[in-house]
């Protein structure tokens, strides 16, 4: 049974990881985030994608990137009417500016990421490096920006933090036709697999997962599923599942 599934999500992989995959026709955050390849832009794209997909990448696409660089007051105006589901204008603008003093204290999320990841290669003590970071850079405490950044621990559940962190991490570190491998020095064999509802539900079915509760312990005991596919690469595999489930083939 193992063989033959790996073979089937071997074959899926395949037929996934290629241009054109994720375009108009079957959208994904990470189309946004392709067109500026650039690790802020696609922390903003991974933190805001939950909803309906089209009206993430509707708003994605409505956001004017280069604000990340541009003065705060600017930020605070250009922003000032904008929002998306639990996040008001000021939860907006408090990302843009937490992202625009990281970059001006010569700082990347890379950099602050393997701060915490680097000690025992653990990318939720990474993750968390990073939210504490932004956290400080710009101190702003609204139920919208808590959602917004989130935290990751070993209790985490449901999705939040659990899928979109998870998310921007594979996007950082993983190289093909999909993630976009911006980060160098994190090894991909330590991600854990973003879950989501269409990935957990699709990899019960398919007899990958056990666990009946949505979190951070299904993650991860799917991400060692996996990793008996390909220890080195086990998320290569996210991607694919998550369109079985998206387009109901499972």
């Amino acid at each position: 049974m193992i063989t033959s599934l790996k073979k089937r999500l071997d074959a899926e992989v395949q037929k996934r990881n290629r241009e054109g995959e994720v375009c108009d026709e079957r959208l994904d955050p990470i189309m946004v985030a392709h067109c500026y390849r650039d690790e802020r832009v696609a922390l903003v794209c991974a933190l805001f994608a939950y909803g309906n997909v089209k009206q993430i990448v509707k708003f994605l696409e409505s956001l004017d990137f280069s604000l990340l660089d541009g003065d705060e007051a600017d930020v605070q105006k250009a922003l000032a009417c904008r929002y998306y589901r639990f996040q008001k204008s000021e939860d907006i603008i408090a990302l843009f500016i937490a992202l625009g003093r990281l970059h001006a204290k010569g700082l990347t999320l890379e950099t602050v990421f393997k701060k915490g990841y680097m000690p025992k290669k653990n990318p939720i003590e990474g993750i968390n490096e990073l939210i504490r970071t932004l956290a400080a850079l710009y101190p702003h405490a609204t139920a919208g920006y808590t959602f917004l950044l989130s935290q990751v621990t070993n209790k985490t559940k449901g999705a939040g933090a659990l899928k979109r962190w998870m998310m921007f991490l594979r996007w950082m570190v993983r190289h093909d036709c999909i993630d976009m491998g911006l980060w160098h020095g994190v090894d991909s064999a330590d991600l854990i697999i973003p879950l989501d509802t269409h990935t957990f539900n699709v990899s019960r079915k398919l007899g990958l997962l056990s666990r009946k509760t949505y979190d951070l312990q299904a993650a991860i005991e799917l991400t060692n599923t996996l990793k008996k596919f390909d220890a080195a690469d086990p998320l290569k595999y996210d991607f694919a599942l998550y369109r079985l489930g998206q387009e109901g083939l499972v």
